[in-house]
C-alpha cells in the first residue's frame, strides 16, 4: 500500500510549505545547540520525495540557497563551506528527494515498511554524503593535500553525525504518519457509525 499517493494537492501543499517552514527554522544550524534543534535539510529532502510531486523539488532546491545566501551574507554564518563544490550540494539534495520518491513504493504502517524506512534513508544519507563530503574534499579548494587516509577520517568524524540527525527526523515524521493515518481511521469509523 502506498500511504502517500492519494494526497489531495491541498493535502501536499500543507505538506510543502510545513517542511519549508521547518526547513527555514533548522538550516542555520548544522548540528544544532543547546538553543537550536539541527539542521532538518536532508530529510526535508526526503520526506519531500516520499509525499511532494517533482514541481516542489526546485522550490527546495532555491529555497536552501536562498537561506544559505540570507546566512552567509547577513548573519554572519562562516562562509567556509561556500566553495565551487558548493554545486554539488544540490546533487546531493536531489540524491536525497530521489531516495525519498524510492520509498514511496512501500507501506509506511507495517514493521516492514520502518525497515524500509531505514534502508533508503540510510542509503539516500550515503549518496548524499559522499557526494558533499566527497565533493567539498577533492573539489572545494579548501584542503591543502587532499589524501585518501584524511578524506577517509571526514567519513568517520562527519558521517555518522549527518544520518543520526536524518534518521531522527524520519522517525519523527513516521511517527506523525503513523498518528495521521490513525487519526483519519478513526474520524472515518466515525464517520460510520
Amino acid at each position: 500500500m502506498n500511504t502517500c499517493s492519494n494526497g489531495s494537492p491541498r493535502t501536499q501543499t500543507l505538506i510543502g510549505l510545513s517542511l519549508m517552514a521547518f526547513m527555514l527554522a533548522t538550516r542555520f544550524h548544522h548540528f544544532g545547540d543547546a538553543l537550536h534543534l539541527p539542521d532538518a535539510s536532508w530529510a526535508i529532502f526526503f520526506i519531500a520525495g516520499f509525499y511532494l510531486p517533482p514541481a516542489w523539488l526546485p522550490t527546495l532546491l532555491l529555497q536552501a540557497v536562498a537561506i544559505d545566501a540570507i546566512a552567509i551574507g547577513w548573519l554572519g554564518v562562516s562562509n567556509y563551506c561556500l566553495t565551487p563544490a558548493y554545486a554539488a550540494l544540490q546533487l546531493a539534495h536531489g540524491a536525497l528527494w530521489l531516495g525519498g520518491r524510492a520509498l514511496r513504493h512501500h507501506a509506511l504502517l507495517a514493521w516492514s515498511g520502518l525497515v524500509a524506512l531505514a534502508k533508503f534513508g540510510v542509503g539516500a544519507g550515503l549518496v548524499a554524503f559522499a557526494i558533499s563530503n566527497g565533493s567539498f574534499y577533492w573539489f572545494g579548494g579548501r584542503i591543502a593535500a587532499p589524501n585518501w587516509a584524511e578524506f577517509a577520517q571526514t567519513w568517520v568524524d562527519y558521517a555518522p553525525r549527518f544520518l543520526s540527525v536524518m534518521l531522527m527526523y524520519l522517525l519523527v515524521a513516521a511517527a506523525l504518519q503513523v498518528a495521521a493515518q490513525s487519526l483519519m481511521g478513526g474520524k472515518s469509523a466515525a464517520r460510520k457509525a
